[in-house]
């Protein structure tokens, strides 16, 4: 049995079709900040939103823009939405879309489409679906990821250190909801209240810089509710720096809580839902983070960049395209949508 409240449940089909933009208020920032001035060294750091085949049949075509940025990352951190399986145990639920899966061999070809190495390559595992296809699934998932060389998080409430040239990260991962009963989730994926009871005082320890990635908010809301706001706000007391959520399959804001950046929601990196879902959430976004590596300032976030691309339909595959490559009437709502969220800044970075 899933956790969702009632109201979760009879409001999904609604916020589908018409994804809502309830919420909207000061205190956010725009799409892109430049927090420290210039500075030698930096690690860079590329998040992407939810990774599913249910919107492919075949691996996707990214345009050239997107797998420059994405290639010129030091390390890619994404949420891996669909069990790697061979074929799937839940068929009916698979074929409906209710029930997520990909091959391996999908994985790897979305994977060399978009320039993403296995090697620098993150993924979290903390997420509703991540038991679809059941505890069987969940194991060849992991055997799949860990033979393809792709490290993982979210299966503890522990802090995976990761040293990257001369800054060490701490990543770590939890969901807040499952589409399984409680007894399937336990000793295999990490929850948001077992996580917080388990973090301590100070997650950060031995880290220059923590970054949390959660399953969190409710779906199809471009705007984070009050007790996602509260949650946030939790992951900073606890030492976490950077924080990077999934699950709304809309873009959401960006926010910062004292010194900790919160990116609330980045959408879908591929298709979670029907290739023909109406076109807001069709719209998503790579997160760019520049973290300095100087002596002085040393994990500190030294600027951010949301780069925005839509997801459009391509026979059976989906084409990411930046937003501002999208033509026509599709191209203009969609800017207006980000707009809506992000604010109208001009381009380029803002002290």
């Amino acid at each position: 049995m899933s956790n969702y409240p009632f109201s979760y449940k009879i409001s999904w089909p609604a916020r589908f079709v018409k994804p809502s933009l309830r919420g909207a208020g000061a205190g956010y920032l725009p799409d892109q900040v430049r927090f420290l001035p210039q500075h030698g060294q930096s690690v860079r750091l590329a998040f992407v939103g939810d990774i599913s085949a249910v919107a492919n049949r075949r691996p996707p075509v990214f345009d050239s823009e997107l797998v420059a940025l994405l290639g010129a990352a030091d390390l890619v951190v994404g949420n891996c939405e669909s069990p790697v399986v061979a074929s799937p145990s839940a068929r009916l639920g698979t074929r409906l879309g209710t029930h997520h899966a990909m091959t391996r061999e999908f994985l790897q070809g979305a994977l060399a489409a978009a320039a993403i190495a296995p090697a620098r390559l993150v993924l979290s595992l903390a997420n509703n679906h991540v038991l679809d296809q059941g505890i069987a699934g969940f194991e060849a998932t992991c055997a799949a990821l860990d033979e393809l060389g792709i490290a993982t998080i979210g299966t503890t409430t522990s802090v995976t250190k990761r040293a990257i040239g001369p800054v060490t990260l701490g990543l770590c991962a939890f969901t807040q909801w499952r589409n399984a009963p409680a007894s399937a989730f336990a000793g295999r994926v990490a929850m948001a209240d077992e996580f917080v009871a388990a973090a301590g005082n100070d997650l950060a320890d031995g880290t220059d810089l923590v970054c949390a990635v959660p399953h969190w908010d409710w779906e199809f809301r471009h705007f984070p509710r009050p007790d996602t706001r509260d949650r946030a706000r939790r992951l900073a007391e606890l030492g976490v720096g950077l924080v990077v959520g999934h699950h709304a399959h809309v873009v959401q804001p960006i926010g910062r809580v004292g010194d900790t950046l919160v990116a609330y929601g980045l959408g879908d990196f591929l298709g979670t839902a029907l290739a023909r879902q109406p076109w807001p959430g069709r719209i998503g976004a790579i997160l760019i983070v520049d973290v300095s590596a100087d002596a002085a300032t040393r994990g500190q976030i030294a600027s951010y960049r949301m780069a925005p691309f839509m997801r459009q339909r391509d026979g059976e595959r989906e084409k990411m395209m930046p937003l501002d490559k999208v033509a026509g009437e599709l191209g203009t709502k969609a800017r207006a949508r980000w707009q809506a969220v992000y604010g109208a800044a001009s381009p380029g970075f803002t002290s």
